[in-house]
Order: C-alpha cells, then structure tokens, then sequence
C-alpha cells in the first residue's frame, strides 16, 4: 500500500485536530448555556420571594390570605411561567393561595411543601407531561406568629427551546465548520510545504555535471531556511569538490601522458629497425627512468588518497618536533654536503600526530629548500612554542616566488617553473601532500617569501593539551 502523502496526512491531522476542538467547544458552550440559564432562573426566583416575604409580612393572620389576595396575586400577575403557591404549615391539604398555571401536579407540590424550612431552598421537579420546573421554597413568618410555606415555581420550558434551537443549530453549524476547517487545513498545509517543492524542483535539476543550482532562503520559514543553507553547503563543497576532482583527473592526464609518449616514442623508435645491445640497454635506462618518474606520481597519488580518509589513520602519538627534524635533516646531510650547505634544527616543541606523516610533510619542505638553495648558503628548521600554535619553519635564501605564485603553491601539480622541476624529478604533489597532512593534524601549511632574498614554509599545529 503506497503510504499518504505528508500533505494529506497534516491536513487530516489539522482537520481532526479542529474538528475535536469545535466539538468541545460546542459541548463546554452547552454546559456553560444551561448553568447560565440555572443561574437566572434562581436569581430571579429569589429576587421575587423577597417580594413575597415583603408582603406577606404585612398579613396579620393567615386568613387574610384568602380574602385579601391582590397584593400577592400583583407580585406574579404577567409572569406567565410563574407559580405561586402558599400553604398553611399546619395545613398543606389545600393552598391558601395558588396563582399561576405553570405547576399543575399537587403532588409535587405538596412533596415539596413538606421539606420547607426558613432557609431559602431550590428543588427541580419533572411533572407527568415531562415539563421542568424549579421550585424555591421557604417559610415566612407572619404578624400572628403563624409559618406559611411559600412555593415559587418557574416553568423551564423557555429555557428548554433556547437549548433545543442551539443544539439545532450547533448540529446543523458544526458539519459546515468542520468542511471549513479541512478546506482551510488543505490550504494552509499546501502554502506551508511550497518550499518543500522547490527542494523536489532544485533536487531533481541537481547532477554530477550540474551542480549549480541553489535553493533560495528568501521568505522562507526559519526552520526550512537553515535546511536550505544546509543544502546549499553541501551542495558548494560538491560542487569545490566534483571541480577538484575534475581538475585533478585533467592535470593527472597531463602528468602522466608526457613519461607514457616518451615511453611509446622510444620504443617505436627502437624498434623501428635492429639495434645493437648497448643501444637497447640505453633505451632500457631511459624507459626505466620515465617508470619511476610514473611511479612516484603513483605512489604520491596513493599518499594523499590514504591522507584524505581520516579513519584510515592509525591513533595520534605525542611527537617531540625537534626529534623528527633531526631524523630528516640527518637523511639529507648528503645531499646537503654535495651543495655544502648546514642544515639547522633550532628550538623545541611537542605536539599530537603521526609520526610518519610529520617526518612525510618535514622531509617535502626540506627537499624543495635544498633542490632551490643556492650553494654554500645554510637552511633553517625553526621550532616554536606558543600560546595556542607550535609551528615549524623552514626557511632558505634564494630567487624567492613571485607573488602570484604563492596562492597555488600547495595545489596538485602546480609548479612554478614547470620545465626545470620535471627535469630535477619533481612530480607537483609534494606541497599538496603537506597541506594534506596538515589539515588532517587540524594544522595550517603556510608560506612567505620575498623574491631574491628568503622562502619560508611554516607548518602549524595546534598545541596539545597534553
């Protein structure tokens, strides 16, 4: 079964949501209807036996009550629903007075004649055609002495019909408001997940050779625009990294198309025609010389692949800066010597990495110093300490980098005299494995140099907190 769709199930969920609380509302309006007309009727209940009491005070004894009814006959005259029923307390088998035709069961109202007391007291009563009354009643004291026991009784039938025509209403209102609440549920719900369609549309215009194209954050509710500025990072590392990888997989071609013509060259051209054994070993030689020039780029390439996937690298260990250019600078003295160029290792630091790969990035700097450091002139390993960074710097005196060149120093393949580094053996991955291995170790690779007067490298690493 295919499952809904969010926008239904939201507006469903809306929908009921509204349609539970329009339904409460109706019951709680009911509720708060009927006390509302309970509490009137007993207001008015009460209001009109103080009226009664007033007048009866005025009788001297309870016959009077029967001859000279008016006064009281005045207090419920109009009051159509209003019954006035007066009982001697000695004598409740026939009403002294009795007005109104609301109440017409005498059994009810004996019943309730016999529990009067002085207090003021309210009963509902039900008669045998299903009509409502509340009755008040009390006993009132008279100029004589004597007790009276005063009935009033309010027919609720008017309020009956006003709660008969709402629930009428209320049954026939809240089937419309419900449609009304799923209509506008509907709406509300396809206007809010409008920005989830320019997702689907950016989505689906998003490939491999177009990674271009850009959610837009603007009018768009906070929480879809962070996911939107989300997205669009993602999509701008993609996009840096699909052009890297592009331009790395062009500049890999170029790097490995000139030893693989030189290879092809030869070859053809050895064999050409017969060649004497000495020739063969030649071109042997040369072929054997453009192989390793290959498979340097091979082995540098499995490097920085190996650089690039964190996981793959063995625990940080505590490494003592000094020691590790020391070791370097000891693999060099030869070549050092050759140039009669001093190599020296000044200052002490200590910080968190990879051994092999802090000697990897120490030994790429030291060999780019000595491949361009003039004869006879010395090359520096300075090791810092500071606050928050400890760094190692190699610097050498020399032509320097033009300014222009600085910005690309560390890319793949980017040599800044392209013809005198492939013939000194260089392959243009050396700086880049160093920027590699430093962003790795949470380090930054940086350089500084003044043309025909000094180059500097300087790697910094954060310090550790052990």
């Amino acid at each position: 079964m295919k499952p809904a769709s969010l926008s239904l199930r939201l507006g469903l969920t809306v929908s009921v949501l509204g349609a539970l609380l329009v339904v409460l509302l109706a019951i709680l309006a009911f509720f708060a209807l009927t006390h509302e007309l309970n509490t009137l009727s007993r207001d008015s209940l009460a209001k009109k036996m103080e009226q009664v009491e007033h007048s009866l005070s005025l009788y001297g004894a309870a016959g009077e009550i029967n001859t000279q009814p008016h006064t009281l006959l005045d207090q419920v005259m109009g009051h159509d629903n209003l019954t006035l029923t007066i009982y001697d307390r000695d004598n409740r088998r026939t009403p002294l007075l009795k007005s109104g035709s609301g109440m017409t069961d005498p059994r009810i109202e004996l019943k309730a004649a016999g529990t009067v007391t002085d207090t003021l007291s309210y009963a509902k009563h039900t008669d045998a055609e299903g009509r409502r009354f509340l009755t008040a009643s009390r006993l009132v004291r008279l100029k004589d002495g004597t007790n009276a026991a005063v009935l009033l009784s309010i027919d609720s039938a008017n309020d009956d019909a006003l709660l008969s025509a709402y629930l009428r209403s209320t049954l026939i209102a809240v089937p419309l408001l419900l449609i009304l609440i799923g209509i506008s549920a509907w709406a509300v719900v396809q206007r809010g997940l409008a920005p989830l369609r320019e997702f689907r549309k950016v989505a689906a215009m998003v490939s491999a050779q177009d990674l271009s194209h850009r959610l837009s954050v603007v009018k768009m509710p906070q929480e879809l625009s962070e996911l939107a500025r989300g997205i669009n990072f993602m999509l701008n590392r993609l996009d840096s990294g699909v052009q890297q990888l592009s331009q790395f997989s062009d500049d890999l071609a170029h790097e490995l198309r000139s030893p693989i013509n030189n290879l092809m060259g030869k070859a053809q051209v050895t064999l050409s025609r017969e060649r004497t054994a000495d020739e063969y070993k030649t071109v042997l030689a040369s072929c054997t010389e453009e192989l390793e020039r290959v498979a340097r780029i091979v082995s540098d390439m499995l490097f920085l692949a190996q650089v690039s996937q964190p996981a793959a690298v063995a625990p940080f260990e505590l490494i003592t800066l000094e020691e590790e250019a020391l070791k370097v600078a000891d693999l060099f003295s030869l070549s050092a010597q050759e140039k009669r160029i001093s190599l020296n290792v000044v200052g002490h630091g200590r910080v968190l990495g990879d051994r092999l790969m802090i000697q990897r990035a120490i030994s790429n700097l030291l060999s780019n110093a000595l491949r361009h450091c003039p004869a006879g002139q010395p090359i520096s390993l300075l090791i810092d300490h500071g606050a928050s960074e400890v760094s190692l710097s190699v610097s050498n005196p020399g032509a320097g980098i033009e300014a222009q060149h600085l910005e690309h120093l560390f890319d793949r393949f980017y040599r800044v005299d392209s013809s005198r580094s492939r013939a000194q053996g260089s392959t243009g991955l050396g700086l880049a494995i160093v920027r590699s291995i430093m962003s790795l170790h949470q380090g930054v690779a940086e350089v500084e140099s003044v043309p025909g007067r000094t180059t500097v490298f300087r790697l910094g690493f954060p310090v550790s907190a052990d």
